[in-house]
């Protein structure tokens, strides 16, 4: 099939893309080293807050980093997710009441020692104010399977991994933002497909609290680890 060609089928009756140019300019190597440096500088800078100012965010902002997270691979091009953004106070109040219920029965009897002493030095606990103080959510979504206009289900390939991608999208675009980020994930999630009204076939993957951090703001001083304990060149 030629470069502009029309939709098109293979010997068993597949509909196939067409194909058009990739026409993004290559980056001398000096640009691309100039590119990756300045990246890693701003990746650096993002933390995990839990204190956020009350202060709202751009719509716009919110819009064009789900838009960049929709632009994710995805396993065949199936994109499987839908990303929810939350600023009703109502609706963020149900939420932290659902998540907290869960969050204290996890606390108190469902983690396992382990996983509580590895949370210890990050001091959580089941409190998760940060939820109403955020002055968005954004809920992430990840379709298990699709639905066709006739109800016909269509399968889904890489759905965690897919959806993950697309997180890291979502995240590194808030960074860039000047937006600061929590990755929450109360265990089990299913209250925020009943609250939010989503379909059954959507499961709730990855919430979000984004804003800017709260005054006199503070984050565990915790290291990553070197490059030596992460980089294996062959």
């Amino acid at each position: 099939m030629g470069v502009g060609a029309g939709v098109a089928s293979d010997c068993c009756g597949v509909v196939t893309f067409p194909t058009i140019a990739y026409t993004r300019e290559r980056l001398s190597p000096e640009k691309s080293i100039a590119a990756a440096r300045e990246f890693l500088r701003t990746i650096r800078q993002r933390r995990t807050v839990r204190s956020f100012s009350p202060d709202p965010v751009p719509d716009e902002v919110l819009i064009l980093a789900i838009q960049a997270a929709a632009s994710a691979p995805s396993g065949a091009n199936m994109q499987p997710w839908k990303f929810v953004i939350v600023k009703d106070p109502e609706l963020k109040r149900r939420i932290r009441v659902a998540a907290e219920k869960e969050e204290k029965a996890n606390y108190e009897g469902r983690m396992p020692e382990a996983w509580l002493r590895a949370l210890a030095p990050l001091q959580t606990d089941w409190h998760k104010e940060f939820l109403d103080m955020a002055p968005a959510l954004i809920v992430v979504f990840k379709e298990d399977y699709g639905a066709g206009p006739d109800g016909r289900h269509i399968t889904h390939y890489y759905v965690n991994e897919s959806v993950g991608i697309a997180c890291g999208f979502l995240l590194c675009a808030l960074n860039a933002a000047g937006l600061v980020t929590l990755t929450h994930t109360p265990s089990p999630m299913n209250f925020l497909r009943d609250i939010l009204d989503r379909p059954k076939n959507e499961k709730a993957f990855l919430l979000i609290p984004v804003g800017y951090p709260a005054k006199r703001c503070r984050v565990p001083d915790i290291r990553k680890k070197t490059l030596d304990e992460v980089l294996i060149v062959r």
